[in-house]
């Protein structure tokens, strides 16, 4: 269906999935996470796969939460079980064997920067925002972010993006070493397609445990940080800084923060 939250392809041993809410800028909404995680279900369950390619459809990878225009919105009242849960469907690509490439079309932001984290190698548009902004939203970063960043670009340079909560473009990603590659936005896609064809072309079970054994290396347990994550953030949430950083965010303006 082409108007499905989340569509899934497959070519040969490649398969792709692609968040299919443009209007929407990708963001997590309930209709988009539930269909992840089917699409996710069906990548498993497919042992001919050798690959999996993640991208979003118009301007936007993944814009992260779904921000109403008011602090209505049931996501500001999770406790940390209901934010972890939020964060699942991504999280769950930790349980696929095959190698995982993010063509980043778009802007990354908040979750979607962290679904960006999930995937083993990345293809980023070099004009397009990646960050986690939690920071200059009054909450604390979430789906393990504080976790995988330092380990992925070294301690001082993601002390720096999250502190500030500072967005950076494709090229800068490319140069902190938290992409693989830097393209123009129309050879995204093409390029992450080459990728994955010259990995299918490897003998599958042998990528499968170089993979388990590259995380099992780095001691890497990013759902037992995402629970962490799950608790600090729901405490801010409780915060006035957080209602007034997602208001300044909504209004488009600079906020005004107190510390409390």
């Amino acid at each position: 269906m082409e108007n499905a939250p989340v569509l899934v392809e497959k070519t040969g041993y490649i398969a792709q999935i692609t968040l299919n809410r443009p209007e929407n800028r990708n963001s997590m909404n309930a209709d988009l996470m539930a269909a992840f995680i089917e699409a996710v279900d069906e990548i498993k369950a497919d042992r001919e796969l050798r690959c999996l390619i993640i991208t979003g459809s118009g301007k936007t990878f993944c814009a992260g939460a779904d921000f109403s225009s008011n602090l209505d919105n049931p996501l500001f009242r999770l406790p940390n079980a209901g934010l972890l849960n939020m964060y699942e469907p991504f999280l769950k690509l930790q349980q696929i064997s095959i190698p995982i490439i993010g063509a980043l079309n778009g802007h990354a932001i908040g979750g979607g920067f962290g679904l960006a984290l999930m995937c083993d190698i990345r293809v980023a548009n070099k004009n397009a925002k990646y960050g986690a902004n939690f920071a200059r939203l009054g909450i604390h970063s979430g789906m393990a972010i504080s976790y995988m960043l330092p380990r992925l670009i070294g301690l001082p340079r993601a002390n720096e993006l999250l502190f500030t909560g500072r967005l950076i473009d494709g090229v800068k990603s490319q140069a902190l070493g938290l992409v693989n590659y830097a393209e123009a936005e129309e050879k995204v896609l093409s390029k992450a397609r080459e990728l994955a064809k010259e990995i299918a072309g490897c003998a599958p079970v042998a990528v499968s445990m170089i993979k388990h054994s590259v995380y099992r290396g780095l001691n890497w347990d990013v759902l037992a940080a995402a629970e962490w994550e799950a608790h600090c953030q729901s405490r801010t949430f409780e915060m006035e800084d957080a209602k007034e950083g997602i208001n300044a965010l909504l209004e488009k303006r600079e906020p005004q923060f107190k510390g409390n």
